[in-house]
C-alpha cells in the first residue's frame, strides 16, 4: 500500500516543466539469503524489491532448501506472476556465474562478513549493484541512570533469541562501572531461567544451535577469551544429549584483545564489558569491525540521542532491543555490510534513480 508513494517521481527543480527523479527497476535480483531467519528474510527484501518491479531469483542457503521451496510455493498461491520469482537449488561454485551472468542486474545478501566480501568482489567485478547485510557485534549500552530491571531482563531476549544466532543479537554488553555488579546479577539471573529443550515445544526458550562445526567454534572462542582473562560466570560448555546444544553463557571481564569483545559470538554466548563513563561506553562500542545495531539504555534521552550521533551504527535503539522494524531501513556499516533493507529508502535500493530534465515547451 505505501509502495506507490515511495516510489513516486520526485519534483526536484520548480522550473516550468517540473523537473526531477523518477525511480525504475533494476531487472532481476538475486537474493543470497541465510538460513537463521529463512523465511523473514528472504520476505523481507522481496516485498520491497517486487513492489518496486523488479524480478527474484533465491538462492537459499544448502541446510534450508524446504524452506525455499515453500517460499516459492506461498508466492505462487499469492498469485506472484509466473517466472517473476523462483527458487534455484544451485550450489555454492555456482554463484559466480549467476551473478557474472547478464540477466542478473543486482544481488543481495544476508550472511557472513566472509561470504559478504566474496560477493561483493564477485559482483563488484560485474559492476553490479549490491546490499550487503552481514555479520555484527552489537554493543548493548547500560548507563549507570537506566532502568536496570527493565533493562536485563530485555538484555537476556536480546542476546539469546534464536539461541544467539542472529547478526543483530546484542553481544557486548558494556555496562557503566557503578552499576555493573547489579545489572550482571539481574541479567545473569534471567539467563538462569531459560529453559533448555526440544524447539518443537511452546515453553522451550533455548534449542539446539544450527550445526556441529557452528558450536565448535562458539566452543573455542569461549576457551580462547577464558585462557586470555574472562572470567564464566554461568555455561562456558556443550551440553550433552541430541542436538547441537551449548549452555547459555555469561562472560565477565571481558576486554579488547579477547576473543569475546574482538569477534562475533553467533550462539548463545553475552560477555559483560566494563566502562568508566558513558563516553568510555562509546568508546568501547566502536572498538570493533562491525556497525550493525546499538542500544543505549539511560533515562536521559537528550544524551541518548546525542550518543547515538557518535555510535558507529546503521541503527541505534534507545531503552529497547534491536530489530528490524518493516517501516525504518535496515543495515549496517563497517564489515557489518551497506546498502539499505526495509522503508522507503530499502524500497529504492534496487532502482535506477533516473534524473528528468525537461526544458521549455517548443511551441
Amino acid at each position: 500500500e505505501a509502495a506507490p508513494g515511495f516510489l513516486a517521481d520526485e519534483t526536484i527543480v520548480s522550473n516550468a516543466s517540473h523537473s526531477g527523479v523518477v525511480f525504475d527497476p533494476l531487472g532481476v535480483v538475486l537474493a543470497i539469503m541465510p538460513w537463521n531467519y529463512p523465511f523473514w528474510q528472504f520476505f523481507r527484501f522481496a516485498a520491497p524489491a517486487l513492489a518496486a518491479g523488479n524480478g527474484v531469483i533465491l538462492k537459499h542457503a544448502s541446510n534450508v532448501p524446504a524452506c525455499a521451496q515453500e517460499i516459492e510455493a506461498l508466492m505462487v498461491r499469492a498469485g506472484c506472476p509466473d517466472g517473476l520469482m523462483r527458487n534455484l537449488r544451485v550450489s555454492v561454485p555456482a554463484v559466480a556465474d549467476m551473478i557474472a551472468d547478464d540477466r542478473i542486474a543486482a544481488v543481495t545478501l544476508t550472511g557472513s562478513t566472509q561470504v559478504g566480501q566474496i560477493v561483493a568482489a564477485q559482483a563488484g567485478a560485474a559492476l553490479k549493484k549490491q546490499v550487503l547485510e552481514l555479520g555484527g557485534s552489537d554493543p548493548f549500552i547500560v548507563l549507570s541512570d537506566a532502568d536496570l530491571e527493565a533493562a536485563a531482563e530485555t538484555a537476556v531476549k536480546a542476546r539469546f533469541i534464536n539461541v544467539g544466532q542472529s547478526c543483530v543479537n546484542a553481544k557486548r554488553f558494556i555496562i557503566e562501572d557503578s552499576v555493573a555488579a547489579a545489572f550482571t546479577e539481574l541479567f545473569a539471573a534471567g539467563i538462569e531461567r531459560l529453559k533448555i529443550g526440544d524447539p518443537m515445544k511452546a515453553d522451550t526458550q533455548i534449542g539446539p544451535m544450527a550445526r556441529a562445526n557452528l558450536r565448535d567454534e562458539l566452543h573455542d572462542q569461549v576457551n580462547r577469551s577464558i585462557a586470555a582473562g574472562a572470567q564464566v560466570m554461568l555455561g562456558g560448555h556443550p551440553v550433552d544429549g541430541p542436538g547441537f546444544f551449548y549452555a547459555p553463557t555469561l562472560l565477565d571481564g571481558v576486554v579488547r584483545g579477547q576473543a569475546a569483545f574482538d569477534e562475533e559470538l553467533f550462539g548463545p554466548v553475552a560477555s559483560i564489558i566494563r566502562a568508566r563513563d558513558a563516553d568510555h561506553a562509546v568508546a568501547l562500542a566502536n572498538t570493533s569491525d562491525f556497525g550493525l545495531g546499538a542500544a543505549i539504555w539511560t533515562r536521559d534521552i537528550d544524551r541518548a540521542k546525542q550518543m547515538s550521533r557518535a555510535i558507529d551504527a546503521g541503527a541505534v535503539f534507545i531503552n529497547g532491543m534491536v530489530a528490524s522494524d518493516a517501516r525504518l531501513p535496515f543495515g549496517g556499516i563497517k564489515k557489518s555490510g551497506y546498502g539499505r533493507e526495509l522503508g522507503s529508502y530499502g524500497i529504492r535500493e534496487f532502482t535506477n534513480m533516473k534524473t528528468l530534465w525537461i526544458g521549455p515547451s517548443v511551441s
